[in-house]
């Protein structure tokens, strides 16, 4: 089995667009929570989101005529993955085009363009709908959009698990490497689900946090005081190389992706286990050989719901035993929010990160313990630390849980 290699690494998040604004905002504990522009909330319970801030890429990354063809979840697929690919610096030849495909994720897929295509059928009673919206909406239309962009024509599909997609598209696309079965992939989710029926839908479930006087606060992952989750948008995207394949080009590696473990509760489509997850931790752990007091960092999936974060605890408990109590643990949601199906891609992005630059990214927003949430979550502050491991956790509505072990390069 061969190792996997990270060598690029693309974000559009509320922190900006591009990794640099991302990492420079995580770790100064910057929010990118605020009122929701988008459409008027006016009347809405929960009035907050992590919108993408001043997106409009220039007519080099996405032309007139594909942003027209194209939902706003895509979009911010293509620039992310160009983004990546930049930085691994591949040069693709016709023998490493047909070795190198793509797994992107989105929970959600076109739900712009789904909601206004609603909005004109059912609200103007238009009968005509916008030619392109069916490959505006399919879920696959970031994964194919990027294989055509870039010219991969090796494996190529999407996942859509809920919140943990793009750590199954990270975690199944190493797998492909590791099998043999590509040299280069790229790899993580995108979604744009910031539309009225949208947040109409997850008002619904009672899960969203009311806005806060400062909306920058309303996202308060593992606090006593926590209320609930915010929604994102965005997408983390990296490149995966087999370590062989980019050692030989002389590519700088950033990590390696050394474990992934998938597992699913088979029990409540909405509450969350603590078996299930927990043996992803330790499947991820065994295939990276690595013992559970390696691990110096978790990157949570701390959604800031009552029931999420103090399950999460239990699991880490039940997970790392004794050694729970040294992990430093947080949740980088509070300032790019819920991003669904690009969640997992950030915050996998935001690991790495955390183990080149030797700094833990904080859980801000943390104003008191819980008794049930009685771990070390960085709180408020960002923390210097060399750590050789970590691990970023990702588990979904459908109890589908995906974890991935990251070692230092």
């Amino acid at each position: 089995m061969r190792r996997v290699a990270v060598t690029g690494l693309g974000t559009v998040s509320a922190l900006g667009v591009g990794t640099r604004p991302f990492w420079d905002r995580l770790i100064a504990g910057t929010s990118g929570i605020r009122r929701i522009t988008r459409f008027d909330a006016t009347g809405y319970a929960a009035q907050a989101a992590a919108e993408v801030p001043d997106f409009n890429p220039s007519a080099e990354e996405i032309d007139d005529t594909l942003r027209d063809a194209v939902d706003r979840f895509t979009q911010f697929a293509l620039v992310a993955a160009c983004e990546a690919w930049r930085e691994s610096g591949i040069q693709l030849d016709d023998n490493l085009a047909g070795r190198a495909g793509v797994i992107l994720s989105s929970a959600m897929g076109g739900v712009v363009s789904q909601d206004d295509a609603y909005v004109r059928l059912y609200g103007h009673k238009n009968v005509r709908l916008h030619p392109f919206t069916v490959p505006r909406v399919m879920n696959n239309a970031a994964a194919s959009h990027v294989s055509m962009r870039l010219g991969l024509r090796g494996p190529t599909l999407s996942t859509a698990t809920a919140c943990a997609a793009a750590a199954h598209a990270i975690g199944e696309a190493s797998e492909m490497i590791r099998a043999g079965r590509a040299d280069v992939m790229i790899a993580g989710g995108a979604d744009a689900p910031i539309a009225p029926g949208v947040v109409r839908s997850w008002e619904a479930l009672r899960v969203l946090a009311p806005i806060a006087d400062d909306p920058a606060c309303t996202c308060r992952p593992f606090s006593r005081d926590r209320s609930g989750m915010v929604l994102g948008e965005g997408a983390g995207v990296v490149v995966l190389e087999s370590w062989e394949h980019a050692s030989q080009r002389g590519a700088q590696i950033l990590a390696e992706v050394a474990g992934y473990g998938a597992t699913a509760d088979a029990g409540h489509l909405t509450q969350p286990g603590v078996d299930a997850p927990a043996r992803a931790i330790a499947t991820a752990l065994a295939q990276a050989q690595l013992p559970a007091d390696a691990i110096g960092y978790v990157n949570a999936h701390g959604t800031a719901t009552r029931l999420n974060d103090s399950t999460e605890t239990t699991i880490l408990k039940r997970a790392f035993g004794a050694h729970a109590a040294a992990l430093a643990i947080s949740s980088t949601k509070a300032m790019h929010g819920h991003a669904m199906g690009a969640s997992a891609g950030l915050e996998f992005v935001a690991t790495v990160l955390a183990l080149r630059h030797g700094v833990l990214p904080p859980t801000i927003n943390y104003s008191e313990p819980d008794p049930e949430c009685d771990l070390d979550y960085v709180p408020n502050t960002a923390r210097d630390a060399a750590i050789g491991a970590a691990i970023s956790n990702s588990f979904a509505f459908g109890g589908l849980n995906a974890v991935l072990a990251v070692k230092r390069a």
